[in-house]
């Protein structure tokens, strides 16, 4: 049996896919002073500080880290580090269009992987065709330049791939954390994460040997780590909770538009026709996903046939 979305999830949804598309913002100032590990890091250690202030002992939060810090980690491992290493990493040699194309395979992987590893996942077809249409709605949005592979490494091309696939192995095994509020599961999967991140910035870029960066590289270092993980792992456990992995991972299908939205809208950026065709695709595929509109539809003509 699939879980359905209701109002609040998609408004949660929706929210979550706009935080994300902010991320954009502040790791596209960020990347320029600070190298990816380095930034990883820095992201999710300060979002993990942010919300042991915010817990502040509560929710039982201590005696659930020790019970179910071996889980925490791994959940920190292929929710946070690996994935947001590989995509800072591939961007190094692809743009940020390209590298949203390839993370938004999310749903997916997530739909393969909860096939097999769940029992109240089980994919039907409208979850399939409406994942396969927001992913063409995607690559439509970020237009054919972005698309533009030529000279990129393939390493480049398979780190963001490999980054959604963590992200749907993440998104089941998250499935195992619904008793514990999401304040706490987000806290422990990010202290994990940052621990793991710890020693691969001190080895690779060595950070005691970088210059200060500037105060708006800083600004927007504090801005991804506060708004777009702190907050944005709060609301994405809560609709783990609400609406189960396939759902959740939805979100990568909204990132690429809320990020172009939100330049058109503070940046002054161009919106052509092939973003608002490709806006219009992904909605769509999320109308397709969400499967309301068809079953009405379905028992309207069931009950005209009896």
């Amino acid at each position: 049996m699939e879980n359905r979305m209701n109002a609040l999830t998609w408004g949660l949804l929706v929210l979550l896919g706009l935080i994300w598309g902010g991320s954009f913002f502040f790791a596209r100032i960020a990347v320029h002073d600070v190298p990816p590990f380095t930034l990883v890091f820095l992201r999710l250690i300060l979002a993990a500080v942010a919300l042991h202030l915010y817990i502040a002992g509560r929710y039982g939060i201590y005696g659930l880290l020790r019970s179910h810090w071996r889980s925490f980690l791994l959940l920190g491992l292929i929710n946070n580090a690996i994935p947001h290493a590989m995509i800072f990493l591939g961007e190094t040699e692809i743009g940020a269009g390209l590298a949203s194309v390839l993370n938004a395979t999310t749903p997916i992987w997530t739909v393969i992987v909860a096939h097999y590893a769940t029992q109240d996942e089980k994919p039907g077809r409208a979850k399939i065709l409406g994942c396969l249409v927001g992913l063409v709605g995607t690559v439509v949005l970020v237009g054919p330049g972005a698309m533009d592979a030529a000279g990129a490494p393939l390493w480049a091309l398979l780190l963001p791939i490999v980054a959604a696939i963590s992200y749907g192995f993440a998104g089941v095994y998250s499935k195992r954390f619904k008793a514990i509020p999401a304040p706490v599961t987000a806290a422990g999967q990010l202290t994990g994460s940052s621990l793991l991140m710890l020693p691969v910035s001190m080895l690779v870029d060595r950070p005691w040997t970088l210059a200060m960066p500037p105060a708006s590289t800083i600004l927007a270092i504090v801005a991804l780590a506060l708004l777009s993980t702190a907050f944005a792992y709060i609301l994405y456990f809560r609709i783990m909770t609400l609406a189960g992995a396939t759902n959740t991972s939805l979100v990568t299908l909204l990132v690429p538009p809320s990020a172009i939205l939100l330049g058109f809208v503070f940046l002054g950026e161009r919106l052509g026709p092939m973003q608002i065709a490709g806006m219009l695709l992904i909605g769509l595929g999320l109308v397709i996903l969400d499967g309301r509109i068809f079953a009405r539809r379905k028992t309207e003509v069931a009950t005209k046939t009896s």
